[in-house]
């Protein structure tokens, strides 16, 4: 779904860039950020019922800056920001993958992110915080999909990247602020059912992101049994070469984290799946080594269709959705792929 709030985005040089040495202040840093131009809120998580049934889940805020501070115009209704999010539920053993979108101005209330209200919200699909805790309780409602799920998050939140940034580029400001909660408790109701399981949340600003060179990306999260979490993105380049400012972390069960270098993973793939639909032909199994930390794991879908198809020309269509590891440890987490069917293009 980031892809989205990508192919809106123009640069803007009343926007702040995302530079080293910011000084990062929570729970202040988990809500809105106005001087950058983009912003996204990104949950996703592994779930499963009293009697086992297994279910992935994904709910996205995105906030882009139109205008900053149009003084000018009183009206509740001016376009400052535009809010779009994102619901997906993957019925991983009834093999069903379900998604909506929806696009809103913040108006009166209707969408927004607060640190006041302590909340992120586009309609009647909500993140909303607890401060203290930084417990997390998601609520989304949609034809078929209905949760509220509380998020508990196991560690301190993760900052990635060098020097407070996640750098995707050469040059100053060419890279987002960074910040996740690697693993998370989730308890609550899924379609009237009980579950628990685990949740990753992802939360960028930033005003800058791909370069022209660059098509698209591959982003991996990994919840190992044994409490390490990863995440690992490679940037891939028109002609298929990997960018140099691909990255990574693993984040040790006790939190600690490791900054990982393009030199230090590979990310292989080993099956391929064309969509019906947009012919898009997406790497559906990967080999994932890690030497330093001797992993060596076999990424593979829970679902080879989980594909969200744009209904127009305006935005490409991806694929995202829950993964589940095996080899040298065992996991789940989810795999976001972009540039497939057609480069980003900003």
């Amino acid at each position: 779904m980031r892809i989205l709030l990508l192919m809106m985005m123009a640069m803007a040089p009343e926007y702040r860039q995302a530079l080293p040495g910011y000084h990062y202040q929570f729970p202040r840093d988990h809500f809105e950020h106005p001087e950058f131009r983009t912003e996204w809120w990104y949950y996703t998580g592994n779930v499963h019922a009293v009697d086992g049934h297994r279910y992935g889940f994904e709910l996205v805020f995105f906030r882009q800056g139109e205008h900053k501070g149009d003084a000018d115009n009183p009206s509740a209704w001016r376009i400052d920001d535009l809010y779009l999010a994102h619901l997906a539920l993957t019925d991983i053993d009834g093999e069903r993958f379900r998604y909506f979108q929806r696009l809103n101005r913040a108006g009166p209330g209707v969408a927004g992110a607060s640190q006041r209200e302590a909340r992120v919200w586009n309609a009647n699909w909500e993140a909303k915080w607890d401060p203290a805790s930084a417990q997390q309780t998601l609520t989304a409602v949609a034809e078929g999909v209905r949760f509220t799920l509380r998020l508990t998050p196991r560690t301190a939140p993760v900052i990635h990247g060098e020097n407070g940034v996640s750098q995707k580029a050469a040059g100053a400001g060419k890279a987002s602020y960074y910040v996740s909660f690697p693993r998370l408790d989730v308890a609550g109701m899924l379609n009237g059912a009980a579950v628990t399981g685990t949740a990753w949340m992802d939360h960028e600003w930033f005003t800058h992101q791909l370069e022209p060179n660059q098509q698209g990306w591959d982003w991996f999260s990994v919840q190992l049994d044994s409490g390490a979490d990863l995440m690992l993105f490679q940037l891939r380049q028109a002609g298929g070469a990997i960018d140099p400012f691909s990255s990574g972390t693993y984040v040790a069960p006790d939190g600690r984290t490791t900054h990982l270098k393009r030199a230090d993973f590979e990310l292989q793939p080993i099956e391929w799946w064309t969509s019906p639909r947009t012919k898009a032909k997406y790497p559906i199994k990967w080999r994932v080594t890690v030497p330093s930390l001797k992993l060596a794991l076999e990424c593979a879908a829970a679902l080879r269709d989980q594909e969200l198809v744009s209904e127009g020309e305006v935005f490409p269509s991806y694929w995202e959705g829950a993964v589940t590891y095996s080899g040298s440890a065992k996991g789940v987490g989810y795999l976001e792929m972009t540039g497939y069917g057609k480069p980003v293009k900003l």
